[in-house]
Order: C-alpha cells, then structure tokens, then sequence
C-alpha cells in the first residue's frame, strides 16, 4: 500500500507507475481515491468545529442555569443534542469513505524501483547473469519422478488416493535427502548470521491482508473452515506478521531471519506437463530468509538475499541464474524482485527455485511496523524475503544435475555430513 500522501501531491506519478504496470484500468482508482479523501477531509474538519462547538455550548448550560436563565439552558441542550447527532452522521459517513478509499488504496500498487525493466508479462523478464558450469550428459536424463521411483523414493499413487492431485509420500533415502538439504539450509543461512526461527504455520486474516495482495490470496491460500485462520504459504506471511502493530528502535535494526515451514498453496491456474510429479504441488516445505531493516538498507539487503541463494545452489553442484522480474510480473507489493532459476538438463532450460522481492514499506504500511529513531521520530521499516530452498521442487534440479548414467545421485560434499556421511544414492 503506498503513502496516501502520494495520491494528494503526485497523482500523475502514481497513475504513471501503474501504466508501467500494464494496470490501466486501476488508474479510474486514483481519481476515486483522490476525490474521495477531499470529501472525507472536508466533513472531517467539519466534525472538529461541530465538537468544538458542541463544547461551548456544553458548558454554557451550567453557567446560564446558575444565571436562572433555564429557558436558554434548556434551548442550549436542544442545541447540543443537534449538534451530536449531526456529528454522528458525519462519522457514520466518516467510516463509509474510509473504507472506500482504504478498498482502493489495498489494490493500488506500489511504486517499483526505476531500475525495474518495464514488460508486460514473465516473458519479457531479464537474465541477469548466469553462476555454475552445466555439467554435459551423454546419457537421456528420465523425467525426475522415474529417478525417483527407481530409487525406491517416491509414491504419488497412494497420495492421490489418500489427498488427491499434488500430493506425494516421498520415502527412504529420497526422504532422507529432502530433510538433509532443509537442515543443510538452515546451518547455511545461520552461518551467515541469521537467526533460526520456527513460525506458527497458521495466521490471522489481518495478517494475510497485511503482507499480501487480494489476488494472490485468493489463489494461494487455504482458509480453516469456521475460523479467521489460514494455512501459510510461505513462512514470510507469519515472519513479517509477527511485527504487527509494533515500533522497533532504530538501533535494533536490521532483523535477519531464517524460518523453516511447511507451506500450503492452491496453486490456482498451474497447469502444463512440468506441473507433473513435483514441481507444483499443494503442500511442500521451505527455508525462506526475511529482512526488516530501515529504507536506505533494504536494496544492500536485496543483494545480499539473492547472493546467498545463489551460493548455496552453486554449494550443491546446481547451475543457476539470476533473472529480473520486469514491472508487468511484479506483485502489487513488490518493488523489485529477481528469481534465481536452477538449470535442468533433461529440459536444457531454468527454472526458478528461489524469488527474492523488495517489498518497500507496503507491508509494513498495511501491519502498522514502524521504526523509532533516536529522537523519537517514527516512519515505516522496508521489508524484503527470499527462498533459501524449497523442496521437494528443488530435489529436481539437485537429481538431474548429480545424476549418474545407472541413475544413483551423487552427494555434494557440502551435503554428506546431513546423510550420514553418504557419497551416493542408489
């Protein structure tokens, strides 16, 4: 959510942000914001003279009753009595126009970083760079759910008799390598001065409102049938959730976080052949790293987010590449966001794994996260998330670049001491 001050001063920048955004039919919502918040002003200032004047007269009744003057009191309390049920409409109209304006500023979105690359759609993002040798096979690579299955590692039969389509039991050494990378990653993001944290796996609506858009929450989210809770999707959602309504001294700052969770998504709209097996699934689980930091940190923390998914891929003998998300793939939140994308060699091309987004001060506008400077002048902290790892989606790249021609799995060095030492899997 921007700053409403934006819409007052700037209108034309904020309807110029949302044509670089392909979004032209939110522009009508600038002018409604904009005409709304006169009128929700106007009657505002309107209701502070009719109390101040309510006041007055309030305390001349006392006065004019010690004067004998009951005739005037008794006017004067007619008076005052008007004058609060005219101020009663007036709030009662107050709320209605808050929440127009707060209906439309929810869907306005954010003001993206100029360095942003403008495109429509995922298909005009830009490679930045590409990290890693591709290893050559001489050997036809099976599609990751048949290595898995030669290795006596996955069964997506029974999982879809028990819960249906994108659902799976992984088991024995498959199993034990999608745990192994998870403890893997959280001794990674810790090394690099994360703290560890395991979040509650549940949160309220006003927190999924908080750090998401209307159209991703309908999309992604699973709601508990009679109660305002919702299974998280990533473990950002109750990491930054977990800052509501609170100010943090400046000095405090910056928070670097690591959270492990499980993540439940809709996955509304998935579709395609590599939406098979386990590449887009409803439940998987994930290492995600959070940053709260003030505004003129958060892009050296961008940086710093998505170099560290590119080291821990390249620490696994995974190529990878970093891609920019142009202006038209961008969440509403988001005010810049790259993906890096592991290199499959069954279908010589990448494929994300991690997304790393600045988010500004959108979430922190939304969830009320202020920040405290040291002569008590308070302003919105920035937030920013990026996957670490998240398998079982990440066991494919991990499968298909370690594969050996009998289809065992290489174990990178940095891994075994997570499998009990084991150089291979057979």
């Amino acid at each position: 959510m921007i700053d409403i001050n934006l819409i007052r001063q700037e209108p034309e920048l904020v309807k110029e942000n949302i044509r670089k955004k392909f979004q032209d039919e939110k522009l009508v919502l600038v002018d409604e914001v904009k005409a709304f918040d006169e009128e929700y002003r106007s009657i505002r200032k309107k209701a502070d003279d009719l109390r101040s004047e309510r006041n007055r007269a309030s305390k001349n009744i006392g006065l004019l009753m010690r004067e004998g003057k009951k005739e005037e009191a008794e006017a004067t309390k007619a008076k005052v009595s008007s004058i609060g049920s005219e101020i009663e409409a007036i709030e009662k109209k107050e709320t209605e126009l808050e929440s127009e304006i707060n209906k439309r500023m929810m869907v306005i979105p954010n003001i993206i970083d100029p360095s942003v690359p403008i495109g429509k759609d995922d298909s005009e993002n830009v490679e930045i760079e590409q990290f890693g040798t591709k290893r050559t096979f001489d050997f036809e690579i099976p599609y990751h759910t048949e290595i898995m299955e030669k290795l006596n590692g996955i069964d997506l039969d029974s999982a879809r008799k028990t819960s249906g389509n994108g659902f799976y039991y992984l088991t024995g050494d498959i199993a034990r390598l999608h745990s192994a990378i998870l403890s893997y990653a959280r001794d990674f993001m810790i090394d690099r001065g994360f703290t560890y944290v395991i979040p509650p796996y549940m949160i309220h609506g006003d927190v999924v409102k908080g750090v998401m858009s209307f159209k991703e929450m309908e999309n992604m989210m699973y709601k508990i049938e009679g109660e305002d809770l919702y299974l998280i999707g990533t473990s950002e959602h109750s990491m930054i959730g977990r800052f509501i309504d609170t100010i943090i001294k400046e000095d405090e700052l910056p928070y670097r976080l690591t959270s492990y969770s499980p993540c439940f998504r809709k996955e509304v709209g998935a579709h395609g052949i590599e939406e098979r097996g386990v590449y887009r699934v409803h439940q998987f689980e994930k290492q995600e790293m959070i940053v709260v930091c003030r505004p003129e940190e958060s892009m050296k923390y961008y940086d710093t987010l998505w170099k560290n998914s590119v080291d821990f891929f390249l620490s696994l003998d995974i190529p990878v590449r970093t891609l920019e998300c142009c202006s038209g793939d961008l969440a509403d939140l988001k005010i810049k966001s790259c993906d890096v994308e592991a290199w499959s060699p069954r279908q010589q091309k990448y494929a994300e794994v991690c997304s790393c987004s600045n988010l500004g001060d959108a979430q922190a506008r939304r969830l009320k996260i202020r920040i405290e400077d040291k002569d008590g002048k308070k302003y919105f902290a920035h937030t920013l998330n990026n996957t670490v790892v998240a398998p079982p989606r990440m066991l494919i790249p991990f499968i298909e670049n370690n594969l050996n021609p009998d289809l065992s799995v290489n174990i990178p060095k940095a891994l075994r001491p997570y499998v009990g030492g084991k150089e291979i899997i057979k």
